[in-house]
């Protein structure tokens, strides 16, 4: 795969949201935004997808302290090799911890996702090795912004769930 192409506008928006302010930014907003986006298309679109065009499925987990549903909109990347496949790359903004949706999948891989309107269940694992490096290449060309998160968490792993449909 090779990086993904998108017009100017769209590539502009990626490269704030990848930046150290926008990263910082948006990991405080962007979920509210994508939500009030959502509910007003019919749960067709979000604001990300519409202005940086990337993949964005809706994912609700049950909260591992909680026990609550938890949702939240999340970049997908989709699996070449098997289409129904996608994952999620837990970089959290290029932040020092790991996202709260990560230690929910841990705690219980179970999860509703809907991307494009459509919904599912889905069964969360953590890819490794092989996998790992798969999706991590397919998350690169897909968003700017990973390698450059990546660089800046150098501290820590960044781990990468793989769903897959529970049926």
């Amino acid at each position: 795969m090779s990086q993904k192409k998108y017009t100017p506008f769209r590539a502009l928006m990626q490269r704030i949201a990848a930046s150290p302010l926008g990263a910082w930014y948006y990991a405080r907003t962007m979920h509210w935004s994508d939500g009030i986006f959502l509910r007003l298309s019919g749960g067709r679109m979000t604001l990300t997808s519409l202005f940086t065009g990337l993949p964005v499925v809706i994912v609700t987990t049950t909260g591992a302290k909680s026990g609550l549903a938890r949702t939240i909109p999340l970049l997908c990347i989709r699996d070449e090799r098997d289409p129904a496949t996608f994952a999620l790359i837990a970089t959290n903004w290029g932040q020092k911890r790991h996202p709260a949706w990560y230690f929910n999948l841990k705690a219980n891989p179970r999860a509703t996702c809907a991307i494009a309107g459509k919904t599912g269940e889905y069964v969360a694992h953590e890819a490794v090795e092989e996998e790992y490096a798969r999706f991590w290449q397919y998350a690169a060309d897909t968003y700017v912004g990973y390698p450059l998160y990546k660089e800046r968490i150098r501290e820590r792993s960044i781990p990468i769930m793989v769903m897959t449909p529970s049926s």
